[in-house]
């Protein structure tokens, strides 16, 4: 099947879309914008931008519209003179698999979007895209993405020896069961974001940490206290740029660099950190999180805790000492923002009906550099991919001819 495809949608999905009387006064297939030698058409303009209200993404999203289009343009057209194209079977499995992201087959999938006014062609040109941009980024920088060891090396004595802290904003959002695509969806969009301001509100809006009140502002962090999938990421960043999306179980964690520092003591690294959680039936709900106050008013240390749970079955209370590299990464994140005894009532289990009441029990000092190497590996080469791919697109951009009718 070719990339570049002919859109021949009824009308009806078009009055569904714009109302009737719009519709009837402008041709929907009328091309907007010229992108080299391929055109956009009212419609489609019409159809992203209602794929992005239906995935609730921030900003303006009839700019996004616009940039998204555009940018699918290209990719589309170096697609093509690469001579790659999305054979069937690979779209179909695709468009299956995006849609099991939500627990949806891939017909239920597309009777949601229809429901919500976005045709099938929308969705399936999203998939066709993502699908031939991966294999032409692969095809074109594969071979610079593999990561020396030397380099794993580097970014493990970055990361565990040298005194670095960290200042970080988070936005951790639950996702529904049922939502997942939608809410993937909308980290992606978030992820772009590179105003402190812009990331507050949005940390206000979607974020469900304590820490949304202040914008999900955090304060000074060790680098070594952070999962260590996040820090080799973090170094990466400029002031005011977001991680890619994170998935946590039941949520997607976003965190945004504002501010870094050497210091003066080489940090801490640690072979094991010692956690006991606690797990209250309800949730965040309001008796739950009263339940925890009371426990916590009471504890002040884990072993505390084994009198809490006294009588009780014994999965209601669970103890672990692991390396950071195995930790559960939003047990990880909130552990971070942890000195020994303290305790986090942010995460929840069972599809949030559980409740997880969690203490930091303890670290255990020097680290095991074999229990990080892999996730330090991986986070390279998936920001490698990233960075080429963007630049590759940056290029794409700036060589084009974009005329807007």
């Amino acid at each position: 099947m070719k990339l570049f495809l002919k859109r021949t949608l009824p009308l009806l999905a078009v009055l569904g879309l714009t109302g009737v009387a719009p519709a009837l006064a402008q041709n929907p297939y009328e091309p907007v914008i010229l992108v080299n030698e391929d055109s956009i058409t009212r419609f489609e303009l019409e159809q992203r931008q209602k794929f992005l209200e239906a995935l609730n993404a921030p900003g303006d999203n009839a700019a996004q519209a616009r940039l998204g289009l555009i940018e699918d343009r290209l990719k589309m057209q170096a697609t093509r003179a690469a001579g790659l194209t999305a054979e069937e079977e690979g779209v179909i499995a695709g468009m299956e698999e995006f849609a099991e992201r939500a627990n949806l087959t891939k017909d239920e999938f597309v009777e949601v979007l229809t429901d919500l006014g976005v045709a099938e062609e929308t969705y399936r040109d999203f998939v066709i895209i993502g699908i031939t941009w991966r294999e032409l980024v692969r095809i074109r920088f594969g071979n610079q993405v593999d990561v020396s060891e030397a380099e794993i090396d580097r970014a493990l004595q970055a990361t565990s020896t040298t005194g670095v802290r960290v200042l970080i904003s988070e936005l951790i959002m639950p996702v529904p069961e049922g939502r997942e695509a939608v809410m993937d969806e909308l980290a992606e969009n978030l992820s772009q974001i590179e105003s402190i301001e812009e990331f507050s509100e949005a940390a206000r809006r979607y974020s469900a940490t304590a820490s949304r009140d202040d914008g999900g502002k955090l304060d000074w962090l060790p680098l070594s206290t952070l999962p260590p999938v996040l820090r080799p990421q973090l170094l990466t960043l400029a002031p005011g740029e977001v991680t890619p999306p994170i998935p946590i179980p039941n949520a997607v964690a976003l965190f945004q660099l504002r501010g870094i520092q050497e210091t003066q003591i080489a940090a801490p690294s640690f072979t094991a950190i010692e956690y006991a959680a606690y797990y209250i039936p309800g949730g965040l709900t309001e008796p739950a999180l009263a339940q925890a106050a009371q426990i916590r008013a009471r504890v002040d240390t884990c072993d505390d805790l084994n009198g809490v749970a006294f009588g009780q079955p014994e999965e209601v209370l669970t103890r672990e000492s692991l390396p950071p590299a195995k930790l559960p990464r939003d047990v990880a994140i909130e552990l971070a923002k942890l000195d020994d005894g303290e305790i986090s009532t942010a995460l929840t289990r069972s599809n949030g009906q559980t409740l997880m009441l969690l203490m930091l029990c303890g670290r255990t000092a020097a680290i095991n550099e074999d229990e990080t190497r892999e996730d330090v590996a991986a986070s390279l080469r998936s920001q490698r991919v990233n960075a080429f791919s963007q630049a590759y697109l940056d290029q794409l951009m700036s060589d084009a001819r974009i005329v807007e009718k």
